[in-house]
């Protein structure tokens, strides 16, 4: 199963190299929709910024640098009592994150908060090889975890060096999905830069055997079992129905019609590249199960999958009628706005997110084992296979991952000697199968959304909101509060 994983380790968007399972085409997925989301009152107004920072903060052979770039909103910002409230940048454009984490917008009053975007290297405007960055694979040996901690670590150094007022205040790290687990580790790498850290919806145990590989997958069956009867059935007998359809070139012909694909299936390599995009289409519903119209990954109606699952109340009726169910299903998340004239399946989420970026990150370092059986999950089988997946991304990058690397480096299961950091994850998300869900210290603490999808907490405050994610943000203000105190009482006992 090394395609199902490249699949979900290369989680994002449309068009990436290499087949990309769909939860990892979709992980980087992890973040929050600008368009009918958050409340209409908040206007978000930021100053962009470009900060010269080295290709390889660890050598000495090479002086190389780019230009990284950050946003910078200071509204409600005080240089005294304040604090800098810093968002480490994942897997796509800083400026579609920053419009899309109201949370921060909201909570930056009360703290009294300058808000710091910091864009990931490798995604949006900040390229260290600019135009040629992803022509060679050489040029992509910069781009790890730790080459991008150790930018946040230098911006910061450079915004309380050059801002009269921010040297003497508190920073605390925030992110979602990648950037979740950005900033769990950067308060664990850089403990005396940050005084805690917000990690969202954060699968920082979807490494090696930390968790099942299946875990994921079997949430987003939960997800669709409980939004309508017989929903992940019809999606289990789907996949059998689209194989037996499609052995002749009328069954071919009549599946393209059937979907109204943009570009008929010819060959059985499109079959399963059909098979693929359906899952992935599955699994991105499964993360962004909001309860309020969005438009994260495309524009929805509130609690999309129970809209989806109207159509697949039947399991049990012909191979022809379960596929024309599943095309009323789909186009529910392709189609919402009644724009489209056929269904691409060369898309399945927004271009913001940088798919290229993070198929050479999950081939390299971010090497998360996803499998399937069938049987507790509503997929085709597909097993974990490390040799697998080493050969595709070999083929594609001319690198070999090193599936034990993250583990080493940050330390799996064995974290307990941090401190402040607050994991969030909604029960709806199946990233949280990989994430921090109990409390490992009274200050290594888990925060679980009942109701709540893909990093929800981090999204605008919305009159739809659960009141289980308005109890989440004001345990994690409180939280974030606390360490500002701290940080203030510390700093009047030393002087």
């Amino acid at each position: 199963m090394g395609r199902l994983s490249l699949l979900l380790l290369a989680f994002l968007t449309p068009g990436a190299a290499i087949p990309v399972p769909p939860a990892l085409r979709v992980f980087s997925s992890l973040h929050l929709s600008s368009s009918f989301t958050s409340r209409p009152g908040i206007v978000m107004n930021y100053s962009i910024h470009y900060f010269e920072q080295k290709v390889d903060h660890f050598g000495f052979n090479t002086d190389k640098t780019f230009k990284q770039r950050y946003l910078v909103a200071d509204k409600y910002w005080r240089k005294d009592g304040g604090s800098i409230l810093f968002y480490t940048g994942n897997e796509g454009d800083i400026i579609w994150f920053c419009n899309n984490t109201g949370f921060m917008w909201d909570v930056a009053e009360e703290l009294k908060a300058m808000l710091v975007f910091a864009e990931h290297r490798y995604y949006g405007q900040s390229l260290p090889f600019g135009v040629n960055s992803f022509k060679d694979s050489r040029h992509l040996n910069f781009l790890t975890s730790e080459q991008a901690l150790a930018d946040f670590a230098e911006l910061i150094q450079h915004l309380k060096t050059t801002i009269p007022g921010a040297e003497n205040q508190p920073v605390i790290a925030l992110g979602g999905s990648y950037g979740g687990m950005l900033a769990a580790w950067f308060r664990m790498k850089f403990p005396h830069m940050v005084v805690g850290a917000l990690a969202a919806s954060a699968p920082i145990w979807q490494f090696e055997d930390l968790v099942p590989c299946g875990v994921f997958m079997e949430i987003v069956t939960t997800d669709f079992k409980k939004s309508g009867p017989n929903c992940s059935e019809s999606i289990r007998r789907s996949w059998d129905a689209i194989n037996r359809l499609t052995r002749t070139g009328t069954g071919l012909h009549w599946l393209s019609e059937a979907l109204h694909l943009c570009t008929p299936l010819t060959n059985p390599r499109d079959v399963q590249h059909l098979k693929d995009w359906i899952s992935e289409t599955w699994v991105n519903l499964a993360m962004v199960d909001y309860p309020y119209q969005s438009n994260f990954l495309q524009p929805l109606p509130a609690w999309p999958i129970k809209v989806v699952c109207q159509y697949l109340k039947n399991p049990s009726v012909s191979d022809s009628q379960l596929l024309q169910n599943i095309f009323q299903a789909l186009n529910v998340y392709y189609n919402y706005s009644g724009q489209a004239r056929c269904l691409n399946i060369s898309e399945t989420s927004t271009k913001s997110l940088g798919s290229l970026g993070w198929s050479y990150q999950a081939c390299t370092e971010m090497v998360m084992p996803f499998c399937t059986n069938g049987i507790d999950d509503m997929f085709e089988p597909n097993s974990w296979d490390l040799q697998v997946f080493s050969d595709e991304c070999f083929r594609q990058w001319g690198v070999r991952p090193r599936p034990s690397w993250i583990t080493d480096l940050y330390g799996g299961r064995n974290i307990s000697s941090h401190t402040n950091i607050v994991f969030s994850n909604g029960d709806l998300d199946p990233w949280s199968g990989g994430g921090v869900t109990k409390d490992i210290t009274d200050t290594l603490v888990a925060i679980t959304i009942p109701d709540g999808a893909h990093h929800l907490d981090l999204r605008a405050n919305n009159a739809y909101d659960p009141k289980t994610v308005l109890l989440a943000r004001s345990l994690e203000v409180r939280y974030m509060k606390q360490w500002i105190r701290d940080f203030y009482t510390s700093l009047r006992k030393n002087h």
